[in-house]
């Protein structure tokens, strides 16, 4: 293979696998390879994979054809990530134009196959760049939960936590390139530091308060994919006094019938899921909840799933995702009897969206006539050519929740005031507190996003 001098990278998946691509993209940039739009113009081609569920696999695999399809005399096409690393050998059986398949975590293997000198090339590993006002603070990788029916384990292995001290580093680095907003996040952000010999959701708490005091007042911190037995009196209480940690919080609960949850071997207590929303909404009487859940876990039953549209409507998440089961292999859930039909898991998904899609309605009008702090995204005009930028309060997270659409200009990156004059089902509508107008020529238009939610 001649010396490669530029790339082109594809990634799938959660934030998590943007993290790993974005060290993979420092290696590649800091060895002097280019990064290129165009697949045709790279020397190399790269996917990194996400393996998490059925549906996910399948675009991974298109991922791999498109690239393969188009690929000519002299290229490389390296399948590197979390689906490789379940079922490397059937992507090289499957298409036959990948020359290099490697496993989770092999980053710095692609980039020596790529001629990088990666010794001389200085980076904080696994955490991200600055593209926009937020960024993705990676704490740790891994996960020691048993749940039945995720792969995460098998794919990414136990938990391993980043030293604090690295992570406050990297959080300043990340904030001195810009970032107005990190997001935290690991396959479960709640179990920091019990593999380092912390006592069991002892360890974020304490981890909260340096990173608030290492960033500063002004910059947010958000905390995502909680582990339900573990949102402790203490993180509730860590959330709630230090001033940047905004009110919000990621607890995937898999599930509203007990029954269901012990086959999923989750935490099964709902009542103890009760308490700490009950603790939560008593602290912060602003709290915003995201939560995700799965439908048609096999054994589920009519009787069952109604016990979580009931769990979920007295709940009330301002946002919540679900998703139907993926049948794994390699879970505990993989030879269970009783696999619920494809067309029953669609319509109790789909029935469960739409009661989701009311209660989040009624959550967002709770917001009318509050005036908030928004990170700007885009900006764009209205209909009649006036200004409109759009962008997150802490209500929205990137990439999964709604968006807030504004009445006036502000810089893109910025963070200024807005007044909510409206909601819907998954937006906000308001009017900058201070509008200016743009200094220059007519700005790019946003794009809405709608949620899709994630779960880990």
């Amino acid at each position: 293979m001649a010396v490669p001098k530029t790339y082109h990278l594809v990634t799938l998946g959660c934030p998590k696998n943007d993290v790993d691509s974005e060290h993979l993209e420092r290696l590649l940039v800091g060895g002097e390879l280019l990064p290129v739009i165009q697949p045709e113009e790279a020397d190399a081609l790269i996917v990194n994979t996400c393996g998490f569920i059925e549906q996910s696999q399948e675009q991974s695999m298109e991922a791999v054809r498109a690239l393969a399809g188009g690929k000519r005399e002299g290229q490389t096409l390296i399948v590197a990530g979390c689906m490789t690393q379940l079922y490397g050998s059937q992507v090289r059986g499957a298409v036959p134009e990948v020359d290099h398949v490697f496993g989770v975590g092999q980053w710095q293997d692609v980039a020596k196959l790529l001629s990088v000198d990666v010794d001389a090339v200085y980076d904080i590993p696994e955490n991200a760049r600055v593209t926009g006002p937020s960024a993705y603070l990676k704490i740790s990788d891994g996960c020691d939960a048993p749940c039945t029916f995720c792969v995460i384990p098998r794919i990414k292995g136990g938990l391993r936590s980043a030293p604090a001290g690295l992570l406050v580093k990297e959080a300043q680095r990340l904030v001195a390139a810009g970032a107005k907003e990190l997001v935290v996040v690991g396959q479960d952000t709640t179990a920091w530091g019990e593999d380092l010999g912390m006592p069991v959701a002892s360890g974020l708490p304490g981890l909260l308060r340096l990173l608030s005091e290492a960033v500063g007042p002004e910059v947010w911190l958000r905390l995502m994919y909680a582990y339900p037995s573990r949102v402790s009196s203490e993180l509730i209480a860590a959330m709630a006094e230090l001033p940047n940690v905004v009110h919000y919080l990621d607890v995937p609960l898999q599930h509203g019938s007990e029954a269901v949850l012990r086959r999923m071997k989750r935490p099964h207590n709902l009542e103890k899921v009760h308490a700490f929303v009950d603790e939560l909404r008593q602290a912060m009487p602003d709290i915003v909840l995201r939560t995700s859940f799965i439908a048609g876990f096999p054994g589920e039953t009519e009787a069952e799933f109604q016990e979580l549209l009931d769990f979920a409507k007295t709940i009330r998440f301002d946002h919540a995702g679900c998703f139907t089961y993926s049948r794994q292999q390699w879970t505990g859930a993989y030879e269970m009897a009783e696999q619920v039909p494809d067309e029953v898991k669609h319509e109790r998904r789909d029935r469960f969206m739409r009661q989701q899609q009311k209660i989040a309605a009624r959550q967002a009008r709770r917001f009318v006539g509050r005036e908030l702090d928004l990170l700007v995204e885009g900006t764009g005009e209205d209909e009649d050519g006036d200004p409109v930028v759009a962008g997150r309060t802490y209500r929205e997270a990137p990439e999964v929740d709604g968006l807030v659409f504004a009445s006036g200009w502000a810089e893109p990156g910025s963070k200024v005031r807005v007044r909510i004059t409206e909601a819907s089902d998954y937006d906000l509508f308001g009017e900058l507190s201070q509008a200016r107008r743009p200094a220059r020529a007519t700005p790019r238009s946003p794009s809405s996003k709608r949620p899709a939610g994630r779960r880990r």
